[in-house]
């Protein structure tokens, strides 16, 4: 698999500085107007839903580059589970500061929290199986780094992070090469030749035909793509050693068991970080 996708803080503030620059634009016009740079106050990160909290330093960073002399105390660690009215942070000073910084802080805490939560909820429902919870390349744009983040935070394991990390050959790829007249074993062949940098292969096939053609010519991971738990059992207790399988294509919280129990080593699953449900957090002031 691919690099292990830790985030450098050039990186996170990158992302930040997008998001206060998109909400900043024009300043805070009714902070602004009605509240004195003078006026200091303290506000709680609040959990109001039973999840898995992420994005916490990220929150941090947000009221840091808003105004710098704030005071951010972090009281919960990324990848803990929470519940309602659990205090996941404190942030503390100029409220007219704070108030400029909560809803971007928020964004990414409520965003990345759900990504976690939902990722949480998946490999809970495999325990005990073979198979590990895999993100896909469904994110949100300017986002994918801290989102699969987020996903190793909820107990997930990273895909391809972007389209250099590896040679996966998916159905647009074989329909073109199909029209040249190539099979599955000339389509890895040609792949095998281009992989000077060594990099994993990965081939997606839709039938158990496909699937032993592929072990064949030699691939690192074969994807199965919209098989049915049956065919999937049958397929993995045919690959040779080192061949490693994932399934893939309309997987859900309903069936993700009956995939992992056929013995595959990856279940992505691109709905961890394309439809995640925002984790229902808010910044409370204190009076």
């Amino acid at each position: 698999m691919p690099t292990d996708g830790k985030l450098s803080d050039k990186q996170i503030d990158g992302i930040i500085d997008l998001a206060l620059a998109e909400d900043l634009v024009e300043g805070d016009t009714t902070s602004e107007a009605l509240i004195s740079p003078e006026i200091k106050g303290k506000a709680s990160v609040t959990i109001k839903e039973k999840g898995v909290i992420a994005g916490v330093d990220v929150a941090a960073r947000v009221f840091k580059k808003v105004d710098s002399s704030l005071t951010f105390v972090s009281l919960i660690k990324d990848g803990t589970p929470v519940k309602p009215g659990d205090i996941v942070a404190t942030v503390s000073g100029s409220m007219l500061s704070i108030l400029k910084g909560e809803r971007v802080a928020l964004n990414f805490l409520q965003r990345l929290s759900g990504i976690a939560s939902v990722t949480a909820r998946y490999t809970a429902e495999i325990k005990g199986c073979k198979g590990k919870i895999y993100d896909t390349r469904k994110t949100t744009p300017g986002m994918r780094l801290l989102e699969k983040y987020a996903v190793r935070m909820g107990g997930g394991e990273n895909h391809r992070l972007n389209l250099g990390d590896a040679i996966l050959i998916k159905d647009n790829h074989i329909a073109a090469l199909r029209a040249e007249g190539m099979s599955i074993t000339a389509i890895i062949t040609r792949a095998k030749k281009s992989n000077r940098k060594r990099k994993f292969l990965e081939i997606r096939v839709t039938t158990a035909e496909e699937a032993a053609e592929a072990a064949k010519a030699g691939v690192d991971i074969i994807m199965l793509d919209n098989m049915s738990p049956d065919e999937m059992s049958r397929v993995v207790a045919s690959m040779p050693a080192g061949i490693k399988t994932e399934a893939s294509g309309g997987i859900n919280l309903e069936t993700v068991r009956k995939a992992a129990l056929t013995g595959v080593d990856i279940i992505s699953i691109g709905a961890l970080t394309h439809s995640p449900k925002a984790l229902d957090i808010s910044i409370e002031y204190e009076s």
